[in-house]
């Protein structure tokens, strides 16, 4: 079989019975909801992301995301949408990026999700594009309304509790207020160390500490501090490996996992961890051609 060339577009063959507005056969037909499946949308983007082909990735959304309104289905209207929020702050399409909040944040309301973990999960997507594009205030409110439903309903052992908890120091560190910043780190790293497979997310917080430390005492005052970040965070970061340790293939994604080490290569760098950076940076690079 012939092996798809790298972003050759989007094939219809990837997707199960899409509609169109003709399928319909009859004005009730159109109030009868036919949901999308997620976990087939989420597969494709994850192997469209892993392979850096983005035009393919936004293409795909955007397909998804016809389809669950022309099936009525708002719940999945609101999953791809959220997983537009990430996309687009991740590209740095703010514009593109806070539409996709606003129209979230109404279907949350449509689906009275306020005060569900969907609901807490949407405050923190639009949290982190609110942080991502120089809005911390706004982050802050956002991460707040979700912190009160996870805690209300989640483990403390739940990985988005840390997610969550990294985030808001970042926005903390923003506004300066790095006593609340270092609290939420600390707790971000103690739910992570009792998942499987935190690794990544672990010397990700580890790095934003070395920062937040930098921010309030300056790089030479801290330097002691800041090295014993680091320090912990190489060796956290090798040990999140899928693909050199076997055991952790079922919980981390390798294209996540070479988005991590691309993402925190130039920090090693900026600390003066050149081999560190052109290590993570090497592998990133490694696996997403092993992926392509």
């Amino acid at each position: 079989m012939e092996k798809k060339r790298y972003a050759e577009p989007i094939d219809a063959a990837d997707y199960e019975e899409p509609r169109c507005p003709l399928c319909m056969e009859s004005p009730e037909d159109e109030e009868r909801v036919h949901s999308i499946d997620m976990r087939r949308v989420m597969e494709k983007l994850d192997d469209y992301l892993a392979r850096k082909d983005y035009a393919a990735a936004e293409r795909h959304l955007e397909f998804w995301l016809g389809e669950a309104r022309l099936g009525n289905d708002k719940r999945g209207e609101f999953a791809v949408r959220g997983e537009q929020i990430g996309f687009y702050r991740k590209r740095g399409e703010a514009d593109k990026c806070f539409a996709c909040v606003d129209k979230a944040l109404d279907l949350m309301r449509v689906l009275e999700y306020e005060d569900s973990v969907s609901g807490a999960t949407c405050w923190v997507n639009c949290g982190t594009a609110a942080q991502a594009f120089g809005k911390p205030e706004l982050a802050l409110e956002y991460f707040e309304r979700a912190k009160i439903i996870y805690d209300k309903n989640l483990p403390e052992t739940d990985a988005r509790l840390g997610g969550l908890y990294n985030n808001m120091a970042l926005s903390c560190v923003a506004r300066k207020r790095y006593g609340e910043a270092h609290a939420c780190y600390t707790r971000a790293l103690e739910i992570m160390e009792q998942v499987k497979g935190g690794e990544p997310e672990r010397a990700i917080t580890l790095l934003n500490m070395a920062n937040a430390v930098e921010a309030e005492h300056g790089l030479e005052k801290a330097e002691r501090k800041i090295e014993q970040l680091l320090d912990e965070a190489e060796t956290l970061l090798a040990a999140g490996d899928p693909l050199t340790h076997p055991e952790l293939a079922e919980v981390i994604h390798p294209g996540y996992y070479a988005f991590v080490c691309e993402s925190c290569a130039p920090t090693f760098g900026y600390y003066g961890y050149f081999l560190a950076a052109k290590r993570f940076a090497d592998r990133a690079r490694e696996i997403t051609e092993q992926l392509t």
